[in-house]
């Protein structure tokens, strides 16, 4: 059966915000809050919404509001022409010193380890009224998240698909061994990959970066395979500190975790693939200013972090 499409000209553009906000939170009373519309109100838009284009649009379900698939199909252009819409109502100019935007940022372990301090730092002496919200981005969809403008950005590995994305390499940083101060096997300044292998491994289960490339290197062996812990980061540095256990992890984890614990970091005479940090956004966004504002200020934080 042919649907008729509905005019343009013939549909109040409010309701789309309604139908945006009830995507993002898949609530119609959070999507309401949102909006500062009361629950009648919401009701009354999404009723409209439905008869105009012919189709249930959400449904409920234990999980909240969930969409149909004639929802998803209109979700992100709807997303795209409103994000499009509110840039060309922005001033030419962005005032960090004055605006109180919120911007949402996902980060991968290590940016959450690594960055997410300094950048934070950084905002709070320039722009002290912005509100910085940083999800861990392990279980997100940050794709769909990007599109529907649920997040500005994502810190994290250089991998997402798509032209429609850009990106910016932040970080590449070593990887070290890390040990108790007076460890029994940390007497030269560079540890060999056999001599790591012979010691006890404590790998990070929360982290993405672990003891892999012993496995394929010319220290291969059993002691190499299996680490002797598994643990989470919040708890490694004091497990390191309190244990003949090492752990090997890029350069800047390391010094972080040297400043609040009685450890150190030895180099490794054969390191593995540097692991690297990259900021990713929608190219549609290049020219908006506080975008573009947020994108220099997470480079000039990593800048600071970056090896000689």
């Amino acid at each position: 059966m042919n649907r008729t499409a509905p005019k343009l000209g013939a549909m109040d553009l409010n309701l789309l915000v309604v139908f945006d906000a009830i995507m993002r939170d898949r609530s119609v009373t959070r999507a309401g809050e949102r909006l500062g519309l009361s629950q009648p109100a919401m009701s009354h838009a999404l009723t409209r919404l439905r008869h105009m284009l012919k189709d249930e649009l959400f449904v409920r379900s234990p999980n909240g509001m969930m969409p149909t698939p004639r929802a998803e199909l209109l979700a992100t252009p709807i997303r795209i022409a409103l994000d499009g819409l509110q840039q060309s109502l922005e001033p030419d100019q962005f005032d960090p010193s004055k605006t109180t935007t919120t911007f949402r940022i996902a980060v991968d372990n290590y940016a959450a380890i690594v960055l997410v301090a300094p950048i934070a730092a950084h905002v709070a002496k320039i722009a002290p009224a912005v509100t910085l919200e940083f999800r861990p981005s392990g279980t997100l969809n940050l794709p769909e998240l990007l599109d529907r403008s649920e997040l500005h950005l994502a810190i994290g590995p250089p991998g997402i698909p798509g032209e429609r994305f850009a990106v910016r390499r932040l970080l590449q940083d070593q990887f070290v061994v890390v040990h108790r101060k007076g460890h029994p096997a940390a007497k030269a300044r560079e540890f060999s990959t056999e001599k790591l292998a012979e010691l006890p491994l404590l790998e990070i289960s929360s982290a993405q970066f672990g003891t892999d490339f012993l496995e394929t290197g010319p220290a291969k062996s059993k002691s190499s395979t299996k680490p002797a812990m598994r643990a989470p980061f919040l708890s490694a540095a004091q497990i390191l500190a309190t244990s003949d256990l090492v752990s090997v992890l890029p350069l800047n984890v390391a010094k972080n975790m040297t400043r609040s614990h009685e450890l150190v970091f030895r180099r490794l005479s054969r390191s593995p693939r540097p692991i690297e940090a990259a900021m990713i956004w929608l190219r549609r966004l290049d020219n908006q200013p506080a975008h573009a504002w947020l994108r220099d200020v997470v480079s000039h934080t990593s800048r600071g972090l970056r090896s000689p």
